[in-house]
């Protein structure tokens, strides 16, 4: 059977400190090989609520530009 629904992201969720569902903020945690890590904030007092685990393709960086042949290095300013 294929899955019927794609990935959930909480709008709300019940916070234990003020004592009903408060709307939720989420905040990056890290950046995994296989995904992210995010973590779900209460928008009134900024506690933790729960996590959510985003997987995806694995994220490489570019590689980085190989300096121009001939290119100087940036001269610095100094003004006194």
């Amino acid at each position: 059977m294929p899955p019927q629904f794609g990935a959930f992201t909480a709008s709300e969720l019940y916070c234990p400190k003020c004592a009903r569902s408060q709307p939720v903020r989420e905040k990056l945690l890290l950046v995994l090989p296989t995904g992210e890590l995010h973590e779900y904030l209460c928008s009134q007092c900024a506690t933790s609520l729960g996590e959510r685990e985003v997987t995806g393709p694995a994220l490489t960086a570019p590689p980085p530009n190989p300096p121009r042949r001939g290119a100087r290095p940036p001269r610095l300013l100094l003004r006194g």
